[in-house]
């Protein structure tokens, strides 16, 4: 039977964990601000990212796995974007029904003027926090996805 108590690296989690939702909510809120003007959200933001930095186009559900949300909230902010004529959605030779999601040059001049805005943002965010800090931060946040993403597609109560 598990300890009913957290270890000192349970609690040290849970606290970053609690520390990460506090710093989620605060950049949406930020990025909702920095994007308002554009007509977007940062949902909306967060997709068309994820379709420009792609390697190649992918269907709405490689889509949501590799940003960690679930594939019903993609598609319709996908179905949204593609009414507004900033996505399109082509035909998938490997998948007759899952559509390859594009953006439209309306969708990559929307991403490239929110990059614009996000990157004077970003900088002033970053100054004064070490280079070294944010690697830490970057490769810990990188092995707890991947530890989640294992423990997802298996047994929870197993292992780990």
């Amino acid at each position: 039977m598990r300890s009913k108590r957290h270890t000192q690296a349970g609690q040290a989690l849970t606290s970053l964990i609690l520390a990460i939702f506090r710093l989620n909510g605060r950049l949406l809120l930020a990025g909702d601000r920095l994007v308002a003007g554009l007509d977007l959200t940062s949902a909306r933001w967060q997709v068309l990212g994820a379709i420009a930095l792609a390697e190649r186009p992918q269907p709405v559900a490689w889509l949501a796995r590799n940003m960690g949300l679930n594939r019903q909230g993609v598609q319709r902010i996908v179905n949204e974007m593609r009414d507004e004529g900033l996505l399109e959605l082509q035909p998938n030779p490997h998948h007759r029904r899952a559509h390859l999601v594009v953006l439209t040059k309306r969708g990559t001049d929307a991403f490239e003027a929110a990059t614009r805005l996000q990157v004077p943002w970003v900088n002033d965010l970053a100054d004064g926090v070490s280079l070294k800090d944010l690697a830490t931060t970057q490769r810990v946040v990188a092995e707890l996805c991947g530890r989640l993403e294992l423990g997802l597609s298996g047994d929870a109560d197993e292992g780990g």
